[in-house]
Parts: structure tokens; C-alpha cells; sequence
């Protein structure tokens, strides 16, 4: 007893006094404390960012979003991930890229953020992105930068590509989270060609070298010549001479005997001269060496000129015991031209029939017999005026023997194709060849025996369709436009008799000419590869991608295309030439369209629009396929019209149309705007606010009964604004009808 009380006291003096207190072995930390180990170790606060679950922790509990690397000690703070880099700046030149930013707000607590460079090449836009490939190069690399810039080499010309700057840290792998980035949206420029990687020699002779090379890896655009500079070895190089090859091919003739040379060979597009080759080194053939060549192989040139006597007189021979035993009533021999064997009985004498180039089961044979095989040295490129699904189009100059010079347009196939992108590409050449009809793009031929593979046909003035419709708004009479409509049926109704049938509109670059524009283009194709194809309606049911707002229901569900869906297609055509280019079904998406149809929607007439064209479109698009008119039909109603232009003066009121506001994007809901300033600003022409207000037409009883002549009064001078402001307002005209009926 007397040991416990002298112990209590001793404790109560420790607990008392300025002593410093002693911890007591193996005692538990409490909460919100750890140890690492047992033993007469301090408990240690838990550090910021993290916490205990229980006493006698022995380690600290990251909070959620909070973490440590595996190399972090267990007393340092838990962080967190970086934000996102900030303050992009892109520095585009040509095919290369300079990307600049700065740091982010927040590094998560921690010194060691790094960035990682994403890089997703866009191509043209129909679509999804994906990854850049192996041949881009980041310097000084793409992952795990410590500068906040990189330079990124060797990108395509005229190429979107999006960037995505990742800022990480050393905790970011342990973050189920993708890392915070920052986006950037660039397109390349032109570019000059890539440097020709190899020489090779064809041939030589004691006074010429033949040599070949190939296409750079990256032409940056179609190849429009080579120059191949050379020079003695044993002189300066200032002292060289230069010559022009169209081909990757040149015979260098007015050389030394025996003497070595020095060549190189660049490329040049559009955009001008890329790099030299490196420094090759051929030599020609002495005196010696060529007579000594010759006299090797005179006897096998003796040898082959004899066969070919032989091989001549025996041919001559055969063609004259032939045409002996032929009559003038005996059959036709095999070799008579194929086309022949094409021709169908129920069509006019001598009329030829469509031939699917896929059938043929090898398709350089259909290329061979549809399309005329043109020397490249007639072709002269001028300029880059597109880009296509295979390659760069461009217009020039093809002027061959014979003839005289014209413009023409040409396709070029684009460097490292495969064999089934070539096919492909060739297969529009076997269908175009087919065509011989004034309403019809004009084949002029192909160059495939050498490099670029190429298409030329005749050249399109105006371009598409759709945009030269947009560049003249309202610049035209109803005779006009129903001329136009005309041309485009009969070259449809040519396609037909042809049995053609237009089964991927939006690959197909079939021009059609009108009676007013020399050369516009049929359908407005370029206008179906702008839809958005991350909309799964995109894609049919059955596979394979439709353009929806131009395609026949039947064929959009079940892929049935004939000549009666084609004519609902060229029914969408019509309403786009009526409406001056205008996108047709507006903005509705896809999946819209299609609902809209299902429920027997249809386009309203456009503005100005004869009655008894609206009731052709009509016609076009009955949902029974068997119920739409022939184009032979078409055709002839056309005629009829352009010969009685009385028929086109009848206008049907838009809003007799009762079923307008169905889906009709452009005719929001007056209903919902509480001023006309809301309502002009929910059809985008806002910019009219104030003209509307100095005019008084501020309440929506004044505008619906407001006319043409008021819109112009107003101060609306684009023919395109007058026209969707009238539009609107015909449409708020009718949907107060409709309330008022309804009210009544």
C-alpha cells in the first residue's frame, strides 16, 4: 500500500510540473493520429487530405479524390490531380505545329506535373476522329513533357486535327478519371512535297542515263513535275544543269562517256518545290562497254526481229482464210465489241444497258473497256480546287493529239492507296464511261500507267448545284427554274433507260447539265456528305451509309433502290431548286426526318412556288413506290408547263398548309416569345430588332400582317432574310388561324 500511494504521488508531481511528459510503450494513437510502429514512437497528427478509421492507426486514409504515389512517404499530404493546362496557343505552318500553354491553376499539391500530348487526326469530317498515326513526329516527345510547348512535324496537308493537352502528375494513375485536358482544333495548310527518298538507274549509254525514283512519302497534293538537277562529279555544284520530267521518269541525254555523275530530283505541287533527293551517283557507259554490249546481244536481236516475221506472216495468214469462210449472213465472230452483247430488247435500237463494274470479276478489265487510257504528258494540273473521299481534285488543261485544248477536272488518287481503293476509285470511271448524254458529265478518260492514277473529266463551271442556287437567290423566273428542273429529269430519265439506278448517291459524282446553267450539279451531291454522321439514322439498317433527307423511305429501311426512288430523290431536288439551295427539313436531325415521314410529313411548297409543281414534289414522294411517275412522266409534265407558263402562276397560300408546323424548324411557336425581339432572335435575324421597332411592328398582331413590301420597308435587303422573315410570318399567320378555329 505504502509503494501504490508513492507512486500516485510521483505521477501527480510529473503531471504537475514543467517536466516534459513521457510516453508510456506499445500506448494506442487516438483518432485522427497514426504510428507507424509499436513502440515508444510519437503518435503523429494525420496529414492534410486524409484521416484515421479506427484508433491505434498506423497509417492515415486518403480521402476520397485524394491519393498517394507508391513512392510517397505516409506522413506527406494526400493530393489530388492536376487541372487542365491553360491558354492554348497553336502556331500552324504548313504540315507542321507549334502548341504553346501554360500551367494549370491547380497541380493537385504536388511539384512533378507533367503533359502528355493526344494528337487525333479528323480527316474530312464524315467521321469520327481517330489517332495520329506513327508517322507524326512530337519533339521532344509526346508523353511526360516538362516545358510547357512541343513541336509536331510531318502532319497532312489540309487536315483537321484535334489536340488534347493532358496535364498529369504522380498520382493521376491512381485516379479512375482520365486526365484534365485542354483541347485545340487546328487544320494544316498547303504543303510542299516531301523529299524523294531513292534514284534508281534504269539504263545507260555512253552519252544518256535513264533513271527512275519514286513519289515522296508524303506528296502533300498532286505531283505536277519532277526537276532533276545534275552535274559532273569532279565540278562545282553551282555548275549543274536542270531538266523537267512530268513522270517519275527521265532519259538525261548529251552526257560524257565514262563519266560519273551527280544527280538529285525534287518534287513540285501546287504549293512549289519540296526538298532535294539526296546525292546519287551514276556513271555513264564507256565506248568499250556499249560496243561490247552490243555485240552480246546481236544475236538475240537477230533471233527475236526473225520470231516476229514469223509471228507476223502466220497472223496475216489466219486473218485472210477467216474472212473467206465468213458470209454476209454468218454470225458474228467473238471479238465484235462487247457493248454489243449488252443491249436490251425492249429498249430503242442500238440503246445499251447499265453494267455494274463489280460483276466483273477482274475490274481493271470494265476500267479497260469503259474508259480511254490518256498519256499524262497531255494532262497539265492548274490548281487544287477540292478534296474527295480518295484524293485532291484540281482543274487544268488536257490537250491531246489532235484536238483542241479544253478544261477539264481531274481526280487524282492519293499516295499509299490499296488495291481496293484503287478499284473503287476506277469503278467511277467504269460507270461514268457508260454515259453518252449532253445532261451527263462528259468521261474524257484516265491516266492508270502512271503515278498519280487519275480521272479526268470535263469541267463544272459553276460548281454544285445547291451553291450556285445559293449564290443567285432569287435571280431567276419560274421558267427558269422549271428549265432547270427539266434538263436534270432528262438526263434522269436517260440514267433509267440505262437501267441505272443510283444506289450510293453520295459516291457517285454524276453531273447533270440544265438548259440554263452549262454544267450544275445533279442533286447537289456535295450537299449529302455534310450530314451528320455521328447520327446512327445515318446508317441503314442493313449497313452502308444514306443520305436520309434525299432517300426513298423503302430504300432507307430495306435498301430497295430503283428508278422510284430515285424519283422521290430528285422530288427533294426539286423542292431544293424551288427554295434556292436551302437545306432540305432544315435542321431536324436524322432520326426527325425519318419519324416526320413515317407520319406522312412533307416538305411545304416554298416561297413563290406554282401549286402545280408542288403537287409533282407531291407525286414524287408517295409513300407507295409504285404510285410515283415515270421520269419519261416527268419529263413530259415539264414540257408541258414550260409550253402553257400560265399553269405556274397559281401559288398555294402557305397557310393552307395544315400540316406545316409539323416538325417545321423554321416555324418556332410564336405562342412562346412574349415580344417580337424574342422572336426574331429565335429565327436568327435579330439583327433586325430595331428596324422592326422605329417601323411600329412591335406586337404580333402588326407583324403577321405584314407583307413583302414591309419586310423591304423595314430596312430587310438580302433577298434571303426577306424570305425566311416572310416565311415565319406566314407560318405565325397560320398557327393564329389554327388558334382562332380552335377557339371558335
Amino acid at each position: 500500500m505504502h509503494f501504490v500511494l508513492k507512486l500516485a504521488g510521483l505521477i501527480s508531481f510529473f503531471c504537475h510540473s514543467s517536466y516534459p511528459l513521457l510516453y508510456i510503450s506499445n500506448t494506442a494513437c487516438g483518432s485522427g493520429f497514426f504510428k507507424a510502429a509499436q513502440g515508444d514512437h510519437k503518435c503523429l497528427q494525420c496529414p492534410i487530405n486524409s484521416r484515421t478509421t479506427s484508433e491505434g492507426a498506423t497509417n492515415c486514409v486518403c480521402r476520397n479524390g485524394y491519393y498517394r504515389s507508391d513512392s510517397d512517404p505516409s506522413q506527406m499530404p494526400c493530393t489530388t490531380v492536376p487541372s487542365a493546362p491553360q491558354n492554348v496557343i497553336s502556331i500552324v505552318n504548313e504540315t507542321s505545329l507549334r502548341l504553346e500553354w501554360s500551367p494549370p491553376l491547380e497541380g493537385g499539391g504536388r511539384e512533378d506535373v507533367v503533359y502528355n500530348i493526344i494528337c487525333k487526326s479528323c480527316g474530312s469530317g464524315r467521321g469520327g476522329c481517330t489517332r495520329c498515326g506513327d508517322n507524326v513526329q512530337f519533339v521532344p516527345r509526346q508523353l511526360g513533357l516538362t516545358d510547357t510547348s512541343v513541336h509536331i512535324n510531318d502532319l497532312l496537308a489540309h487536315t483537321q486535327y484535334t489536340f488534347e493537352i493532358q496535364a498529369v502528375n504522380g498520382v493521376s494513375d491512381q485516379s479512375p478519371y482520365s486526365p484534365q485536358y485542354t483541347s485545340v482544333n487546328i487544320t494544316t495548310n498547303q504543303a510542299a512535297p516531301s523529299a524523294v527518298s531513292i534514284i534508281h538507274q534504269v539504263g545507260r549509254a555512253p552519252n544518256s542515263i535513264t533513271l527512275s525514283w519514286s513519289q515522296p512519302d508524303q506528296p502533300n497534293g498532286v505531283i505536277l513535275d519532277y526537276e532533276l538537277q545534275y552535274y559532273e562529279k569532279n565540278q562545282a555544284e553551282w555548275n549543274s544543269s536542270l531538266t523537267r520530267s512530268q513522270t517519275n521518269t527521265a532519259v538525261i541525254r548529251g552526257l560524257k562517256p565514262g563519266t560519273i555523275y551527280v544527280f538529285q530530283v525534287r518534287a513540285r505541287t501546287v504549293a512549289g518545290f519540296g526538298r532535294f533527293s539526296g546525292k546519287m551517283y551514276f556513271q555513264t557507259m564507256t565506248e568499250e562497254e556499249y560496243n561490247s554490249s552490243i555485240q552480246e546481244k546481236l544475236p538475240l536481236i537477230i533471233g527475236s526481229a526473225a520470231a516476229g516475221v514469223v509471228f507476223i506472216i502466220a497472223i496475216t495468214v489466219f486473218i485472210i482464210v477467216c474472212c473467206s469462210r465468213r458470209g454476209p449472213d454468218s454470225p458474228e465472230s467473238d471479238n465484235t465489241d462487247k457493248l454489243q452483247h449488252y443491249t436490251s430488247g425492249h429498249m430503242s435500237p442500238g440503246m445499251k444497258i447499265y453494267i455494274d463494274p463489280f460483276t466483273y470479276e477482274d475490274p481493271n478489265e470494265a476500267v479497260r473497256e469503259f474508259a480511254k487510257e490518256i498519256d499524262i504528258s497531255c494532262v497539265k494540273i492548274e490548281q487544287v480546287i477540292g478534296a474527295g473521299e480518295f484524293g485532291e481534285v484540281c482543274s487544268g488543261n488536257l490537250r491531246q493529239p489532235g484536238k483542241r485544248e479544253i478544261l477539264v477536272a481531274i481526280k487524282a488518287l492519293k499516295a499509299g492507296y490499296t488495291d481496293r481503293q484503287r478499284r473503287d476509285f476506277l469503278s467511277e470511271a467504269s460507270i461514268m464511261g457508260q454515259f453518252d448524254h449532253p445532261n451527263i458529265i462528259h468521261l474524257e478518260g484516265v491516266v492508270t500507267k502512271s503515278s498519280p492514277v487519275m480521272i479526268i473529266t470535263e469541267f463544272m463551271e459553276n460548281g454544285s448545284l445547291d451553291s450556285f442556287l445559293r449564290q443567285n437567290d432569287g435571280q431567276f423566273t419560274v421558267i427558269q427554274l422549271v428549265g432547270m428542273l427539266r434538263g436534270i429529269a432528262a438526263g434522269m430519265k436517260y440514267l433509267c433507260d440505262m437501267n441505272y439506278v443510283h444506289r450510293d448517291l453520295a459516291a457517285r459524282n454524276i453531273l447533270v447539265n440544265s438548259n440554263l446553267v452549262s454544267k450544275v450539279s445533279d442533286f447537289g451531291l456535295s450537299r449529302f456528305l455534310e450530314d451528320d454522321t455521328s447520327d446512327p439514322t445515318y446508317t441503314s439498317p442493313l449497313g452502308g451509309k444514306i443520305p436520309i433527307r434525299w432517300t426513298a423511305p423503302e430504300a432507307i429501311q430495306y435498301r430497295k433502290f430503283t428508278s422510284s426512288s430515285d424519283c422521290w430523290s430528285y422530288g427533294i431536288v426539286m423542292w431544293e431548286v424551288m427554295s434556292y439551295g436551302e437545306r432540305p427539313y432544315w435542321d431536324m436531325s436524322n432520326q426527325d426526318v425519318i419519324n416526320a415521314i413515317e407520319q406522312d410529313y412533307r416538305l411545304p411548297p416554298p416561297m413563290d412556288c406554282p401549286s402545280a409543281l408542288h403537287q409533282l414534289m407531291l407525286d414524287c414522294w408517295q409513300k407507295e413506290r409504285n404510285n410515283r411517275p415515270k421520269f419519261s412522266q416527268i419529263v413530259s409534265t415539264l414540257d408541258k408547263m414550260i409550253r402553257n407558263p400560265n399553269s405556274l402562276k397559281a401559288t398555294t397560300p402557305l397557310s393552307s398548309s395544315v400540316h406545316l408546323p409539323l416538325l417545321d424548324r423554321t416555324a418556332p411557336d410564336f405562342s412562346s416569345f412574349s415580344i417580337v425581339d424574342e422572336w426574331l432572335d429565335a429565327i436568327k435575324m435579330g439583327q433586325y430588332k430595331e428596324n422592326f421597332t422605329n417601323e411600329g411592328f412591335t406586337s404580333f398582331d402588326v407583324v403577321s400582317q405584314m407583307s413583302m413590301e414591309d419586310i423591304i420597308r423595314v430596312g430587310v435587303t438580302l433577298a434571303g432574310h426577306q424570305k425566311k422573315i416572310l416565311n415565319s410570318i406566314q407560318s405565325m399567320r397560320a398557327q393564329m388561324n389554327q388558334i382562332t378555329s380552335v377557339e371558335v
